[in-house]
This record gives C-alpha cells, structure tokens and sequence, in this order.
C-alpha cells in the first residue's frame, strides 16, 4: 500500500491512498485526515486504508498530479537519524579529521522534526559558503514504541517506508560536532519521497530490517552513485531498539538510516557529495569535487529490480533563501 500526502488549507495536509503506478488517488475516511492522526490509530486505520487499496487496484481513483503532493509526514514529533553504514562512518572520519568512535551501539542524532520538505520543493539555504550537500537515505515510521522495545519485537512497530534527503551544511557541522552538544545550523530540513509504503509493497526488497534497494541519484543530470541498502551494519530493527532504550516512541517517530554507502563504491558510486571528496582526498590528497551551489538539481529515485519506484522520487533545486 502506498500513502500519500496532498496540498491542503491543512498545516498536515490531506491523506491520501495511491495506486501501484502512482496515477490514481482516493481520500482517505474522514476519521484519518491526516498520517499522523493514521498512524496514532494504525490498527483500525490500516483497514479502511488497505480497503481503499483494494478499490484502486480494481481501477477507481481520481487523476494524481504528482505536484499535488507534500511530504507524506509534512510534520513529525520525532526524527531520529542513525549512521548505519559503516563504510560511510569510515569515509567520512576520513574527511573531517575526526577519531574513530569506539562504541558497540548505533550512531544516532535527534534532528529537526516540525518540518519536512516535499519531494518537488525548491530547497532554500542562506549562503552556498556553508557546503551544502545532499544525503540519500531510508527511513521507518513507527507506531507508539514501548521504552525498552527489543529488536525481536521491534519490527511489529515498523509500519511504514520512505524516502529521505537528509540535507547537509558541512561547513558548518565540522565546527558543531567539535561543541559536543550536536548539530542545529548544520542539518536544516530533510526532504521526503511522495509516497510512504508498507513494507510488504516491496517483497523480498524488505529484509532483516533492511531496504535492500539501490538508490539512484543524479546531480544535474548526471548519475552520481546507486548504492544499495542491504549493507546497514545495524538494521531499522535495531535502530528502533536502540532510539526505545531509556524513552517510549511516539507514534509517527521517523528513524533514518544514514547515508546509505557501499563497499564497493568504486562501482556504485556515493549517495552523498561528502563521500565522494573524502574517497578523492584518499587518491590524491585533497578533494575535487565541489559542494552545490544555487540552482543546483538533485534527483534521487529507489528502484526495485523490476524498475518500479515504489517511493516516487525526490526532484529539487537549490535556492537562495530570500529572508524574512
């Protein structure tokens, strides 16, 4: 099943249930107006939910304008971002001149949640100076965590898949990190893919709390990695037991992956620019690449193996930040 968010008067937006080939659409009950307000109450809004599904499948639905839609989670109490690759852990201790952290637990940063944007937004930042770089991830959103949730039970409260560009300033995180009080003006909004599924719309895709898809990324058009989500050190599972250690979840917690990274990514390529400089200053000494400068366009798109996009894609530009 997919799920989807339109443009309304509404700050969370209206929810919506999408056809498989992302052309069609049918409002969700009234009850559920939002995703949020879904996921509170998942038990009895998955069934009017798959209902409505079934009705897609069979050929209704109003006409899906894919620049109708928002974020699927406009808004979130919670965002939580792992770093669960640790080729990308590597790499980017590389970059920052930084000690390797010795630790038996996952890497993890509470970031900002109030706002996500849509997959088609221009993304607004103040001064190109401050590095801006995207980052190619998953993520998971739960329903209501109990404190001290095993990875056992863990996966039960996985009830969505996303998308997510986890935008960076990496002139401004090096300086951050150094505080030990963790980033603000480092990591401004994230953007989200149109469509949150369940993670039995990807099959064999979804395994061992793993999206287990490449992530095709272009940068101005041109392909810049499609690493693959299968090599998380630590699955969602774990991430969520982890984040439920000494808190409850709230329902519509978002857990992020980190920057999907692969071992060989002499192949695949990087899903974020950082990476890629850092793998230059290994080669040559210092990096090559540049970060993005305004009008830049990223695009990043999961594929299952038969080609499909079960997430739809994230297709924006950078922008001067107008002020006010």
């Amino acid at each position: 099943m997919r799920l989807a968010t339109l443009t309304s008067a509404a700050p969370d937006g209206q929810l919506v249930v999408v056809s498989r080939d992302g052309s069609r659409w049918l409002a969700a009950p009234p009850q559920w107006p939002n995703l949020q307000t879904a996921i509170e109450q998942w038990p009895q809004a998955e069934a009017a939910l798959r209902a409505l599904d079934a009705r897609l499948q069979s050929g209704e639905g109003e006409p899906l304008s894919p620049q109708s839609l928002r974020a699927p989670l406009p808004r979130s109490w919670q965002w939580l971002d792992g770093s669960a690759f640790a080729v990308h852990a590597e790499l980017m201790r590389i970059a920052f001149s930084t000690p390797r952290i010795e630790t038996d637990k996952p890497l993890m940063y509470q970031g900002l949640s109030d706002h996500f944007l849509g997959p088609f937004d221009p993304a607004p930042f103040p001064d190109a100076a401050h590095g801006i770089d995207f980052e190619g991830e998953f993520a998971v959103v739960t329903d209501a965590v109990p404190m001290g949730t095993r990875a056992a039970d863990a996966l039960q409260h996985i009830k969505l898949l996303v998308q997510i560009n986890d935008w960076s300033l990496r002139a401004l995180a090096v300086p951050e990190m150094k505080t030990g009080f963790g980033w603000i003006q480092a990591k401004p909004a994230c953007s989200m893919a149109a469509f949150a599924v369940t993670p039995d719309e990807l099959g064999d895709c979804w395994h061992d709390g793993r999206v287990a898809l490449d992530l095709h990324i272009e940068w101005n058009g041109a392909p810049f990695g499609h690493a693959n989500g299968r090599e998380m050190g630590y699955g969602f599972h774990q991430l969520v037991e982890h984040a439920a250690a000494t808190r409850n979840l709230v329902a519509g917690t978002i857990i992020g992956s980190g920057t999907i990274a692969n071992a060989d990514y002499a192949t695949v390529g990087s899903s974020c620019i950082s990476e890629r400089r850092a793998i230059e200053m290994i080669a040559t000494g210092k990096p090559s690449t540049s970060f993005m400068a305004f009008g830049d366009h990223v695009r990043m798109q999961a594929r299952m193996p038969d080609g499909r996009s079960p997430f739809g894609g994230i297709d924006q530009t950078v922008v001067q930040h107008s002020g006010g």
